[in-house]
């Protein structure tokens, strides 16, 4: 990995630190070629702090260390993304990261709807939302109208219409996703139970 230390004239590069499993970045600090070489060897991140004008390792009194997975260079040899196991929060100040923000598994639209369906049903309003209504019936409702959904969506991947098939196989999802909820579970367990099984 040839890394450009010098062209800052300060001997140091940008670390990102982004969690290997959740994708969120966790924080940003600066290596020097000192600090990159005893991350590689201990194989937990240490920066170069400016304010201490020393080597630090993150989690170095706290216990909240960063257990290295991987580290990329950017396009111009100038910028480090490190990739890690986080151990307890990153921030300083107690927060996940050093934007305030939760280090959780975020599944893009999925975790959205995951939202949607949760504040439907707490909304009761089962006029005006049809998530409320389905889960007003209770869970044999829920649990056959995904049943439905299946059927409807193997039917179509027989056939040669993938506009089809594609509409039910949405509609079998995001029935999917409001039967884990009436069951009391969420995406992230289905990813533990799958990632038990890759073991």
């Amino acid at each position: 990995m040839n890394i450009d230390f010098n062209k800052n004239n300060d001997g140091l590069v940008p670390a990102i630190i982004q969690d290997a499993t959740t994708k969120n970045v966790l924080m940003l600090g600066y290596m020097n070629e000192e600090a990159f070489a005893k991350t590689q060897e201990t194989k937990l991140v240490t920066f170069f702090s400016r304010t201490k004008n020393r080597l630090w390792t993150k989690g170095e009194e706290s216990g909240n260390v960063l257990n290295l997975v991987d580290i990329k260079l950017d396009c111009d040899n100038d910028t480090l993304l490190i990739f890690v196991n986080p151990k307890g929060p990153t921030c300083h100040t107690g927060t996940d990261t050093c934007w305030s923000g939760e280090n959780n598994q975020n599944y893009g639209f999925f975790s959205t709807l995951e939202d949607v369906i949760t504040e439907r049903v707490a909304n009761k309003d089962t006029k005006k939302s049809y998530v409320a209504s389905l889960f007003s019936k209770g869970i044999n409702k829920v649990a056959q109208k995904v049943g439905e959904e299946a059927v409807e969506t193997v039917i179509e991947a027989m056939d040669n219409n993938d506009e089809l098939f594609l509409y039910e196989s949405a509609d079998l999802l995001f029935h999917y996703l409001m039967l884990l909820q009436a069951k009391g579970f969420t995406l992230k367990d289905i990813e533990a139970e799958l990632k038990g099984r890759h073991k």
